[in-house]
């Protein structure tokens, strides 16, 4: 429904009918100071002057509708929607996805087809984003060097659009788990402390960065961050030799002491993802951990509409100039 910010102000509206103008004391000094264009108001009868001794009802009407809008517009009226409620966790959720290069292998099935790991992680936590509606969601990516693709906001399209976007090797061909840990703890330990958590997704080892993993798990427990970690990759996969098929463990690099160390000394826990129904499983068990709260809070979409009443306003004026503006050519000519 239509409101107005400032309703008072619409009792302005009768005003220009309390104005009466003061013809005898503008004539009393032909010297007075006049603006340059006052030949042009005069003549559109803005004056107060008595040039015209009728104006046209044009004019009128003009003067009229230029006041009334003017009047509504300065009132503020806006567009007020229906109630929304949204629900709200107050918890802040931090997902650290590994995009280095060996994030590309092949290990994994989705709807039938043999993808990579990094589009599993794609339509897995996508899905998991979009329940976690009432929470904070942040995205950190990492490789080499960690840093921030969105911060903590509600907006989880945004963050899911964000992690669609990512691609293999944007942040380095190493993996920085430690720096990535760091980063977060950067980010959330300002956050209320009984709602930090933190997701970390990895299928290595930590082979770059200034911190390690240990020292940023101390530091992330420091801050009372709980930190789930998850190792993503196929145990075993077989591949086409030149004389025969053999099996490889295309997980060979996944330090799994160190992501379990990690869990355990947040309070969180570790996860092992070797297919895609794993994968989906463990965010369905984080969920069940950290379950969303039911506070409810309620907000009314509002939407200004003042810009239309002040423009229309602003070209009853500009008319009204240049009505004056003719009539003082005619009237020289």
């Amino acid at each position: 429904m239509l409101e107005f910010v400032w309703p008072w102000l619409l009792l302005l509206l009768p005003l220009p009918l309390f104005i009466k103008p003061r013809k005898e004391a503008l004539s009393q000094s032909d010297n007075a100071l006049r603006i340059p264009f006052f030949n042009q108001l005069e003549a559109a009868g803005l004056t107060g002057e008595s040039s015209p001794p009728k104006q046209s009802r044009s004019l009128q009407l003009l003067k009229l509708l230029a006041w009334v809008c003017l009047v509504i517009a300065v009132s503020r009226p806006q567009y007020v929607g229906e109630l929304i409620e949204v629900p709200v966790s107050g918890r802040d959720l931090m997902l650290a996805v590994d995009i280095s290069p060996s994030m590309k292998e092949e290990d994994m099935l989705l709807n039938g087809y043999q993808v990579t790991r990094l589009d599993v992680v794609k339509k897995v936590v996508s899905d998991f984003v979009v329940k976690r509606k009432g929470d904070r969601i942040g995205l950190i990516l990492f490789g080499t060097q960690p840093y921030i693709q969105s911060p903590l906001s509600f907006d989880t399209v945004t963050v899911n659009t964000l992690l669609q976007e990512a691609f293999l090797g944007m942040a380095g061909k190493a993996t920085a788990i430690g720096d990535a840990i760091t980063l977060a703890v950067k980010r959330l330990r300002e956050r209320p402390e009984d709602s930090r958590v933190l997701i970390v997704l990895t299928d290595g080892a930590n082979t770059a960065g200034e911190i390690q993993p240990e020292k940023a798990a101390q530091l992330a427990a420091k801050e009372n961050i709980k930190v789930y970690t998850i190792g993503i990759g196929a145990d075993e996969q077989i591949r086409r030799g030149f004389l025969s098929n053999f099996k490889v463990n295309p997980s060979r690099d996944l330090d799994e002491k160190a992501l379990q160390e990690i869990a355990d000394t947040t309070g969180g826990q570790y996860f092992r993802a070797r297919n895609t129904g794993e994968l989906e499983l463990i965010y369905e068990n984080i969920n069940r951990l950290e379950p969303i709260e039911q506070e409810v809070r309620s907000f009314r979409p509002t939407r200004a509409y003042f810009h239309w009443p002040l423009t229309l306003s602003l070209i009853s004026l500009l008319a009204l100039i240049l009505i004056s503006v003719l009539k003082q050519k005619r009237f020289e000519g």
